[in-house]
């Protein structure tokens, strides 16, 4: 039998994905999910993405010719590893099956078809790793072929329609998952972080089809005595290494992503109510602790407590009658009822600190206000701070009431003002 000629144009032969690369994304992915597995162990979703990354790794583990002649070796039996890698796959396509299941129909589906079409899967692709390892043994004894045996026995009996076996199998597997994503991806009202990574995925099952074709066209070609070897051996490797990380990456972005985005939003959070603080910290002559191993979530809370506890002392010496005139002043200039609203609080905040440093106290206070809004809103409140021109406009326009609207004082729930 002749040997498979290389890539005729020599491009291919250059470009190479370690396996030891999808292999890696692939464990990231599944440590990744790991915790949740073991925690939720009884969602069959999650059992269905534990198991198909678990296998997706150990295909690229045994897959990769060093480990592909260790095994030979320590078999003592040619070639040991092809029906080995072919269950492998075999197995990993049935996953992917068993996921679209559990997707289409939702994890607490349990009724009579979805477990009967479970079953019918995980039978079929059963029967399809027994026939692979019966069909090997047919085959007899042959040469050991590390890179090139589906193309070099394409025409072998036996070997033949175990190569045709696993290609099919897993092509039809990956037909269906890709296009059962297509499908949800069109969903609306999926999380955006989701839709990323389901489109990751469907990209990567797009390009195991694409593996397929590439290896049945190589060994079809060799059933027509014609020599497409390279198409086997120096496209198909790289193609499936770029599907796995692919894959990968569409189980890793939405729990990643999440939690980058929830980091960003806290860090921003933090970052926003500084104004506020340095303010009320200058004010009480205090801070919040410091401490070195604190979360980001921590620091947000102790801010946010530091902030909160020094507006509840403030609160008998805001003048409700100034915070109603800044709130017309800001309209006056302008600006929204939401800007207007933490314009007329920073200047009610303001004044009163300066009227607690100048122990004075407005004498029309029957009681102190209500601040329960004025809490509430401590993020826009501070981001008015950073603004003051916008606060010594406001409170130009406030300093004279004459002529302007009074409504009901004091800070409110349900009123829109201040």
């Amino acid at each position: 039998m002749s040997r498979p000629a290389s890539d005729p144009s020599g491009f291919l032969s250059g470009f190479y994905i370690s396996f030891w690369i999808p292999t890696a994304v692939l464990t990231a992915a599944l440590v990744i999910k790991l915790p949740s597995i073991i925690r939720w162990w009884r969602d069959p979703l999650l059992r269905a993405v534990g198991g198909l990354l678990l296998l997706a790794c150990a295909v690229f583990v045994f897959c990769t010719p060093s480990t592909i002649a260790r095994v030979n070796r320590l078999t003592g039996v040619p070639n040991i590893s092809a029906p080995w890698c072919y269950a492998l796959i075999t197995a990993f396509s049935g996953s992917c099956l068993l996921l679209v299941i559990t997707w289409r129909n939702g994890p607490s589906d349990r009724s009579a078809a979805t477990r009967r079409a479970m079953r019918r899967v995980i039978s079929a692709y059963s029967g399809v790793i027994v026939a692979l390892w019966v069909l090997f043994l047919l085959a007899g004894p042959h040469e050991e072929r590390l890179r090139d045996l589906d193309t070099y026995y394409a025409t072998t009996p036996f070997l033949r329609e175990e190569i045709l076996l696993y290609v099919v199998a897993h092509g039809v597997a990956c037909l269906i998952t890709s296009r059962l994503i297509r499908d949800w991806v069109r969903t609306e009202g999926l999380d955006a972080w989701l839709r990323r990574g389901l489109k990751l995925l469907g990209a990567g099952y797009a390009l195991n089809l694409v593996f397929d074709a590439v290896k049945l066209t190589a060994v079809v070609a060799r059933w027509c005595g014609r020599d497409l070897d390279w198409l086997s051996t120096h496209l198909a490797p790289p193609v499936a290494a770029l599907s796995a990380i692919l894959i990968a990456a569409g189980f890793i972005l939405p729990h990643a992503g999440q939690y980058l985005h929830d980091r960003r939003r806290v860090r921003l959070a933090h970052r926003e109510l500084r104004p506020l603080y340095r303010l009320l910290r200058g004010a009480n002559g205090e801070g919040v602790p410091f401490a070195l191993r604190a979360t980001p979530e921590l620091r947000l809370t102790r801010r946010e407590t530091f902030i909160r506890d020094g507006l509840l002392p403030l609160a008998r010496h805001i003048d409700p009658g100034l915070g109603t005139r800044s709130y017309d002043a800001a309209l006056g200039l302008g600006h929204p009822p939401e800007r207007a609203r933490a314009l007329a609080a920073a200047v009610s905040i303001l004044d009163a600190i300066e009227n607690r440093a100048g122990t004075a106290e407005p004498a029309s206070l029957a009681g102190p206000p209500d601040i329960t809004s004025l809490l509430r809103e401590i993020g826009a409140v501070s981001r008015a701070l950073r603004r003051p021109g916008d606060i010594a406009a406001v409170r130009a326009g406030a300093a004279d009431p004459v002529g302007r609207p009074r409504v009901r004082a004091g800070w409110s729930r349900s009123s829109p003002r201040p």
